[in-house]
């Protein structure tokens, strides 16, 4: 699965701040009161479109090649990335509870030794999953 993205985008200085365009994902847009606070929007403005794209089982688009942009007065078109696992760990922790099962004998052993399953558990699929 891939986690990494990088889309351009289109921002256009506006009386305050500057409104940000990604072209290649429909509806994604956002503003911002200054350059900086504009790229943390737009990032953010990706992270909820990716990860809504991915709980749909879509895949994300292929990004267009930056130099076919051309905005309009001040705009400027500038690359921005998206690391979708960091985002996730980030905003995404909402605690989900799982039934599985495992022998008797080592569920025993396991409590015994006052062994915290969901901390295991997550340890185990993080080294599973190499995040």
């Amino acid at each position: 699965m891939k986690t990494k993205f990088i889309y351009p985008a289109i921002f256009e200085e506006e009386e305050v701040g500057y409104s940000v365009i990604i072209p290649d994902l429909p509806g994604c847009y956002t503003q911002g009161d200054s350059l900086e606070e504009a790229f943390d929007m737009a990032k953010d403005a990706m992270g909820i479109y990716l990860s809504q794209l991915d709980s749909d089982g879509k895949e994300a688009p292929a990004p267009s090649n930056p130099a076919g942009l051309h905005p309009e007065g001040k705009g400027f078109v500038a690359m921005v990335d998206m690391d979708m696992l960091a985002y996730r760990q980030k905003h995404d922790n909402k605690a989900v509870k799982k039934t599985l099962s495992i022998p008797q004998w080592l569920n025993t052993l396991a409590e015994r030794e006052g062994i915290n399953f969901s901390n295991v558990l997550q340890k185990a699929l993080r080294e599973r999953l190499h995040v």
